[in-house]
């Protein structure tokens, strides 16, 4: 009988079995994404592109609908990350799904990551000035601990 056994199955021991990749259209987003569709590849692992719509407050006054339009981004992501797929079919034969979720970028991807199970979760570099001061997606992923995280420049 062994006794220094872990008593339950820990996630991601025996190599990442899925992997969520944020996407929200940046340069950065789609590097991470390719980032973790080779990852995915060479792990025989799920990757999960997810596209988190932003839930903007002040967005009605400003005079569009903000569902509409999120909506609509993550419709032509959805769409390109389709024709990418298609093009590369056969070359690279990787699982993948899409979501959406609502809400912040940080707590879409938490959300994301908890609730499909994430052993791996990869991101772009944040583009914007301002993270350097207030602190990115990714950092916020990071110093949360739950899952290696992964940030592509």
């Amino acid at each position: 009988m062994v006794d220094n056994l872990p008593p339950s199955f820990e996630r991601g021991t025996d190599g990442p079995k899925v992997i969520v990749a944020g996407l929200d259209g940046s340069e950065s987003s789609w590097r991470a994404a390719a980032y973790a569709a080779g990852l995915a590849r060479r792990q025989n692992a799920l990757l999960v592109m997810v596209y988190v719509q932003p839930v903007l407050a002040g967005g009605a006054a400003l005079g569009a609908s903000v569902a509409d339009t999120t909506a609509e981004v993550a419709e032509e992501l959805m769409r390109e990350v389709r024709e990418a797929a298609e093009r590369r079919r056969g070359v690279f034969d990787v699982r993948w799904e899409f979501h959406t979720f609502r809400g912040d970028p940080y707590n879409g991807l938490v959300q994301a990551a908890d609730e499909l199970k994430a052993d791996a979760v990869v991101v772009g570099a944040s583009e914007q000035a301002g993270h350097r001061f207030v602190g990115s997606v990714a950092v916020r992923l990071v110093k949360a601990g739950r899952w290696p995280v992964t940030v592509v420049p």
